[in-house]
């Protein structure tokens, strides 16, 4: 099953965050996102003007909120920055390659990473 098809399950803390070994299949599963320090991912995407980077802003709180796993997402004309990390460990758990999948999945059409 694709990641994209997959359910973010909520992290209650107490686990370990992933490590850059556990990391590297799982970016390979997502298109274009930056894995910072083992920490966190990000992607920038770009939108053709703000109506539609607003529109792709509250498409990803929808998932967002579908899945109960929250990322921070900047919003300026033409574009939009999401930053995805596990708040309860301070690191990468495999829901926040699941929600960045779901991500890029509403991505697909008017906008561009």
């Amino acid at each position: 099953m694709s990641l994209s098809e997959q359910t973010c399950i909520p992290c209650r803390g107490g686990i370990a965050a992933l490590t850059a070994d556990e990391i590297v299949p799982l970016a390979a599963q997502i298109d274009q996102w930056t894995v910072v320090r083992a920490h966190h991912l990000k992607k920038d995407f770009t939108c053709p003007d703000f109506a539609s980077a607003l529109a792709f802003v509250n498409a990803v709180g929808a998932i967002a909120e579908a899945q109960g796993h929250h990322p921070d997402i900047t919003l300026a004309w033409g574009s939009v920055g999401v930053t995805i990390w596990t708040h309860k460990i301070d690191g990468l758990t495999e829901s926040d390659f699941i929600l960045a999948a779901k991500i890029d999945a509403s991505a697909r059409g008017p906008m561009s990473a």
